[in-house]
């Protein structure tokens, strides 16, 4: 990795400096706006070659194996923090916009490196295919904290979090038109069909030996738990891709279920994954940072010809892709604008962009340069000016309080009891009852309560508002009746 050889301690200074950096650029990030995935490819372009010279990178194969381990580990904490009440109305059309709509998006710019480049149609469809889906991490990283209506956000979140094997598939079928002599068209179609279908199915089969596991398995220590679901999804990645299928939609999948069911140590669990998420996006943006030559990728034709093609794509590539892929929808037009604007490229495409590097194809590097720049300036100027254009379009909403204490039973691998936080909305059929007055099952009772930043003990005469955090501890065999009752009072009252 190093040139001249790899010294270990040498190897674990620029290690602990990287992280360091990442974790301090992400404070410029939200005071700028930023995206920090920008900032993180920054950090790996001025420690490589072209930068302070501290390492000498060019291997696509580490970058490609450094990439998908992070990739799993991003989709699995985002799949963990969706709520499926948020997502399922919004399914068909997340499904539509990852298939129909990467596909119309491909097209559009393969047309349009066409003619920009002397390249074949081949390879201009391939370049189109890299740059086709949106990605889980920037989409995710950029959204997250955010107040753009949850309908929006969840379509995002949804679409990036699935679209991953429509363009796995156009890059690889386009990487073998290019490189073999005769290719099944049929069979690489049926290919196609079989991993979505088939990572969809052991996606949902793993999150739910998961969820049965983790429950169930009395461990040691409760710092297990983490690892322990981490591993599910490594595991799901591994198997899935063994079968033919798609492992990164299977991770998505198996992670939303998880989410979405009563797991032992659930605060631990998220805690844990969202900071090893943000720590593996660092190593992977800075990796694909160091991978690129700053002399070869700010030469003055890649830029021209780069802006040229970030243009068609955001302006009117993924538009089209947009408004085609969801005709019938619901969306209001400026809806399907904001969509069509938040169609952010990240660390998807640049992995991708390596397995025409690995194979040899013509003209790859090209690509590879022409890719982490379009990459760029969508994280630059998509990336950054979200909010604002949220804001503008009137498509966000009050910000719901995040509690700023995480409560947990010490012992809830082996206790028959759990917690269940609820967030009381705005109009809840609660709202101005107090806590003897509600009807909660029995063996479960409210046991604590935050308030902005306060945490209240409460008592039976307490009053519940709005916004109001609610710590309901209840025997496990009573978790369902608690979560029905819960889910009635997001109805608002008459």
């Amino acid at each position: 990795m190093f040139e001249g050889g790899l010294n270990v301690d040498y190897f674990i200074l620029l290690l602990a400096i990287l992280l360091l950096l990442g974790v301090v650029t992400t404070k410029f990030s939200s005071r700028f706006g930023v995206p920090a995935l920008v900032l993180f490819i920054g950090i790996g372009m001025l420690l490589g070659s072209d930068g302070l010279n501290f390492i000498y990178f060019d291997d696509p194969h580490v970058s490609q194996l450094v990439g998908v381990i992070a990739l799993i580990i991003i989709l699995f904490e985002g799949g963990l923090q969706t709520k499926w009440t948020s997502v399922k109305p919004v399914l068909s059309t997340s499904l539509s916009l990852a298939t129909f709509g990467v596909f119309l998006t491909t097209a559009v710019v393969a047309v349009s490196v066409k003619l920009l480049l002397d390249v074949s149609w081949l390879e201009a469809f391939l370049f189109g295919s890299i740059v086709g889906s949106t990605d889980a991490a920037a989409v995710f990283s950029v959204l997250a904290g955010k107040n753009v209506k949850e309908k929006l956000s969840s379509t995002l979140e949804a679409e990036s979090g699935s679209n991953d094997p429509m363009a796995v598939f156009l890059t690889i079928t386009f990487i073998e038109l290019l490189t073999k002599d005769s290719t099944s068209i049929i069979g690489l179609v049926l290919s196609f069909f079989w991993q979505m279908g088939m990572g969809a199915v052991l996606g949902y089969l793993f999150g739910k030996l998961a969820v049965y596991a983790i429950n169930r398995i009395r461990l040691e220590s409760s710092g297990l738990y983490p690892v322990f679901a981490l591993s599910f999804a490594i595991l799901t990645y591994g198997i899935t891709m063994l079968a033919g299928a798609s492992g990164l939609l299977a991770v998505y999948v198996a992670a939303v279920f998880m989410g979405n069911s009563h797991l032992t140590y659930r605060n631990s669990i998220v805690r844990f994954n969202e900071g090893f998420a943000w720590m593996m996006q660092i190593l992977m943006f800075a990796i694909l940072g160091l991978l690129v030559f700053p002399s070869e990728l700010f030469h003055i034709d890649i830029m021209l010809k780069g802006l040229m093609i970030s243009f068609v794509l955001i302006v009117i590539a993924r538009p089209i892709g947009v408004f085609l892929s969801m005709p019938t929808s619901s969306f209001s037009i400026n809806e399907k604008i904001f969509i069509s604007w938040s169609g952010l490229r990240g660390a998807v495409p640049i992995v991708l962009a390596t397995f025409p590097l690995i194979e040899g194809v013509e003209n790859s590097q090209l690509l590879f340069n022409l890719v982490f720049f379009v990459v760029l300036t969508s994280a630059l100027i998509q990336g950054s000016t979200i909010p604002w254009v949220a804001q503008k379009l009137k498509l966000t909403e009050k910000e719901k309080p995040t509690s700023p204490h995480v409560l947990e039973l010490v012992s809830m691998g082996k206790a028959n009891a759990e917690i269940v936080e609820f967030f009381v909305p705005e109009h809840a059929k609660i709202i101005g009852q107090t806590l003897e007055e509600i009807s909660l099952p029995k063996e479960s009772t409210v046991s604590a309560m935050i308030r902005g930043d306060e945490l209240i003990t409460p008592t039976g005469r307490t009053e519940i508002h709005a916004h109001d955090i609610l710590y309901i501890m209840a025997h496990k065999t009573k978790l369902k009746s608690v979560t029905d009752y819960l889910s009635k009072q997001n109805i608002e009252k008459n």
